[in-house]
């Protein structure tokens, strides 16, 4: 190409000249594109001798390079002050509150609130926090815990079973937190006082059971443990946790294979305008499980429990906090409605059910 900063230049004055950048693209593809000008001479190299595409390749190189600069230059050039233009027309007051008032405040979710309150009382009343994993082996899940082989919680229709370790150990997705009892039997010295809040996962889903739900475990192991003060630690959180000094609590004989004797726990209510009212009335709901430690899970645990007794309890959290705030549908808990959230969850800044009277 014999006018090489003939063509330059005659580039840059159309660049320049420029005043949008449709224009400063339409230059580009005239001149550098598939069919452009530049590309066009670069195709034709092959034309000619070894010493003649050296001279010309470098001087196309020389025009491309200049062209792509001024054209990049011209662009950035041409968007800032597209940019001017539009933030001089436009004005952000940043001081006005947004339209949408209900996102104005974010909101704890009911669940994280009453595993907040249950830690804060637990706390309080002398329980150490402890966890464990979603993920357990058949032994801490079932067999520690007293469960036989033919009991129908190991049934498929009851828990998900997951593929066997390495190990060839039978592994689960918890079904209660109990296994955190288990793991702290075996682990620590005695006495012993935690509690477990956490996740648990069974094969069930309706108005009043999900897959995955949260659960509460307490323990207390020490010497001279009775009933009375398993009796006694139940009542004081109940009437603590719903606020009713006056709440009346009704022992009922059960079974749980890992307790002995066991209990289920309800408390008194009565049903007024299709809302339930806690702590009035001759109504019971059930609320727990509870009972004294089974001597088999001691030894399960290859603890020597001659001068030690327990108590153990369970609850399921999102029923604490359905009867304490009157939420009617457990699904509401996991379906992610904002609206719900709003209206049922809690600022970040009231810690009023989070210290213990």
């Amino acid at each position: 190409m014999s006018n090489s900063d003939q063509l330059i230049q005659s580039v840059l004055d159309e660049v320049a000249a420029c005043q949008k950048l449709t224009d400063l693209e339409n230059i580009r593809v005239r001149y550098l594109g598939k069919t452009g000008l530049v590309t066009e001479e670069l195709k034709n190299l092959s034309n000619l001798s070894i010493e003649e595409k050296k001279i010309q390749g470098k001087a196309l190189n020389n025009i491309k390079l200049k062209i792509i600069e001024s054209i990049e230059a011209k662009k950035e050039e041409l968007e800032t002050h597209q940019l001017d233009i539009k933030l001089s027309k436009e004005f952000i007051d940043c001081t006005l509150p947004i339209r949408n008032n209900r996102l104005s405040e974010a909101k704890i979710h009911p669940i994280t609130q009453t595993i907040n309150e249950i830690v804060s009382i637990l706390g309080e009343m002398g329980l150490r926090y402890e966890e464990g994993p979603d993920v357990e082996n058949d032994f801490n899940n079932f067999t520690a815990l007293n469960i036989p082989k033919n009991h129908p919680a190991r049934q498929m229709h009851d828990t998900f079973y997951l593929k066997k370790n390495y190990d060839g150990e039978k592994l689960v997705l918890r079904t209660h937190t109990s296994p955190v009892q288990i793991r702290t039997l075996q682990k620590s010295n005695l006495p012993i006082k935690i509690f477990a809040p956490g996740r648990t996962y069974r094969c069930d889903s309706d108005m009043t059971h999900t897959p995955m739900f949260h659960q509460v475990e307490g323990l207390v192991v020490d010497k001279n443990i009775k009933f009375s003060n398993l009796k006694w630690f139940v009542e004081e959180f109940c009437k603590t946790f719903f606020k009713q000094d006056e709440l009346k609590l009704r022992f009922r004989p059960s079974y749980f294979p890992f307790t002995e004797p066991s209990a289920e726990v309800d408390i008194n209510c009565e049903v007024k305008s299709g809302k339930i009212i806690l702590g009035k009335g001759t109504k019971w709901l059930e609320i727990l499980g509870c009972g004294m430690v089974h001597p088999n899970v001691f030894k399960q645990c290859k603890l020597n429990n001659d001068n030690f007794t327990g108590f153990a309890f369970g609850m399921g959290i999102e029923r604490l906090a359905m009867l304490k705030y009157g939420m009617p549908d457990l699904r509401d808990f996991f379906e992610g409605d904002i609206n719900w959230l709003q209206h049922y969850g809690f600022s970040p800044f009231d810690t009023s059910d989070l210290s213990w009277r």
